[in-house]
């Protein structure tokens, strides 16, 4: 029993130390004849997605200093560009049965969500909040954020209840009729 336990362990140890070898050796060049060309149009994007980009748009101050710039106009536009960690990524909106506006990338995985209070940008390829506790200059001076669904709730000064004021004169009470005995 002990020599097969021994014997395990050590076909264990020998594959662990093979595979880290394995994985510090550099990758053998293929022959020049199989080679291919890389594509110019390759070489570019890679280029173009190292360059860093100059933001543009309206700035929004996030938690823990991160900060977004949002550009395009919320109430009118089908795709705003957020500009996130040195990348601007193209973000189409998003039909939400919440009342929120969204505005989410398939292939980047990049999900804007934002409320009149807040926004916040969710990764979920990754599965992890990004940024929360975004705010434009407006929105840090009391104001709401400049959203779509917000746009088409009522102002908050005028109640949704409540029945309107009549002006007309109300009837007077009916006389109180004692009963006979």
């Amino acid at each position: 029993m002990k020599k097969i336990v021994l014997a395990s362990l050590l076909g264990a140890l020998s594959l662990t130390v093979a595979s880290t070898a394995m994985a510090q050796e550099p990758a053998k060049k293929k022959p020049a004849a199989t080679k291919k060309a890389p594509a110019k149009s390759s070489k570019k994007a890679t280029t173009a997605a190292a360059a860093p980009v100059t933001p543009s748009g309206e700035k929004w101050q996030c938690e823990l200093g991160n900060v977004i710039y949002i550009n395009g106009n919320m109430l009118r536009d089908e795709v705003l560009t957020v500009h996130w960690q040195g990348r601007d990524y193209r973000l189409p909106r998003q039909s939400t049965v919440t009342g929120a506006d969204r505005y989410f990338d398939q292939q980047s995985g990049l999900d804007l969500v934002v409320i009149p209070s807040k926004a916040m940008l969710f990764n979920k390829n990754m599965g992890q909040r990004l940024a929360d506790e975004c705010q434009s200059a407006d929105m840090l001076a009391g104001g709401s954020a400049p959203t779509q669904a917000g746009a088409l709730r009522a102002p908050v000064a005028t109640p949704l209840l409540v029945a309107p004021a009549t002006t007309e004169a109300q009837p007077a009470p009916a006389a109180q009729v004692t009963p006979k005995q």
